[in-house]
């Protein structure tokens, strides 16, 4: 799913071979992706002028037309699949946003959802073979939080390392800090060497000061890469991984409604933190293998500090999977990020209408792992 890097060079594209050309037609004929415009209603309204300003804050980007008959601003989102492609008459083309390994070739266009023709044989196209971008008027970007690039440290700290719902969901809430994603959060996370569901109110100023650095750090990285793919621990977000960074096993489970990872040695919760601990030690940290954690037990083998209910699934010598659990605390919805809608969708420009499917999983009860429940 593109990110605020990602989109990045989406913008870097529009601004590059988008701006100052005539626009002589339109193809906004997709409702869904051009909601709530009817077909012509975008294509009425830019044609004859043309993109003047290529802007973005977070996951979002804009784009002023001027030589218009009233003045307009054309927004786009990614959503989960898209790019920006810029083609020419005579076939040569750039493009920018998500990384699909590969998988489209130059000329390509069969997942052209809205399409831009300039006065020269041009066009820009969002091509998304998901078909979960967006285009419409003048989008209501001022409703999102500050951008993750340009988010200074006293916004931070108010936005972000407050309140008792996981760290990891206030960093993808996207009216708290705007263009963070899951695998971002991931790696900025593993950066600071912070567990993802830990409250966020509950960080100290050092670990406050961690985190922002580390936001920083991993942004910087992906931007350069043009994607946060390249980041240093998405290889490793599948079972059976180690840390890359000392051997541990990593660690999964839900947090903020999101598959996370993180490593189980370094990443730990209170009353471990700090801790440098050998893969045989971490495993023995989350419970002898097929264990199942009760009442006093999972409290005192894998802490009770947290507001969420998490199951942790570490890999065990014997091929099975150890589980730990937290003690009891708060519960549901307490990791909903304001700016997600569905399955992980931006909603920033209005909750999109698929739903998600079988709800969020959470666990509840105080004698550790129980049978989840669904949150709709």
């Amino acid at each position: 799913m593109p990110e605020l890097p990602e989109v990045e060079s989406a913008r870097a594209v529009i601004e590059r071979a988008g701006l100052r050309r005539r626009i002589v037609d339109v193809d906004d004929s997709d409702t869904f992706v051009c909601r709530p415009h009817q077909p012509g209603e975008i294509k009425r309204a830019l044609l004859g002028g043309e993109l003047v300003t290529a802007m973005r804050r977070g996951k979002s980007m804009w784009c002023q037309a001027a030589g218009v008959d009233r003045p307009v601003t054309l927004g786009i989102h990614l959503g989960m699949s898209g790019k920006i492609v810029i083609a020419d008459p005579g076939g040569a083309e750039i493009d920018g946003g998500d990384y699909w390994e590969g998988r489209r070739r130059p000329g390509d266009y069969r997942w052209a959802r809205f399409t831009l023709t300039f006065e020269d044989g041009g066009r820009l196209m969002l091509v998304d073979p998901r078909r979960l971008g967006r285009v419409r008027l003048n989008p209501p970007v001022d409703a999102l939080g500050p951008d993750a690039e340009r988010i200074t440290p006293a916004q931070f700290r108010a936005a972000v390392t407050t309140g008792t719902a996981p760290i990891k969901a206030h960093l993808l809430d996207q009216d708290r800090i705007a263009g963070i994603g899951n695998l971002l959060a991931d790696e900025i996370l593993w950066r600071a060497r912070i567990h993802p569901a830990r409250p966020a109110g509950g960080l100290t100023p050092d670990e406050q000061s961690h985190l922002l650095r580390a936001l920083r750090d991993a942004l910087r990285a992906a931007l350069k890469a043009d994607g946060v793919h390249a980041l240093e621990i998405i290889p490793f977000r599948h079972q059976g991984a180690a840390c890359p960074r000392d051997d541990a096993p990593m660690a999964s489970g839900t947090v903020g409604g999101r598959t996370s990872w993180w490593c189980s040695a370094e990443q730990r919760r209170a009353g471990l933190a700090g801790r440098r601990l050998s893969r045989p030690a971490a495993q023995r940290a989350g419970g002898s293998a097929g264990r199942r954690l009760s009442g006093p037990a999972a409290g005192q083998e894998a802490g009770k500090t947290f507001p969420q209910m998490l199951r942790i699934s570490l890999p065990s010598p014997s091929g099975g999977r150890n589980t730990e659990a937290s003690g009891a605390g708060e519960m549901a919805g307490a990791g909903l990020g304001r700016g997600l809608g569905p399955e992980g969708v931006d909603r920033s420009w209005g909750p999109s209408p698929r739903r998600r499917r079988g709800g969020l999983r959470v666990f509840s009860g105080v004698r550790g792992l129980v049978a989840g429940r669904d949150v709709t």
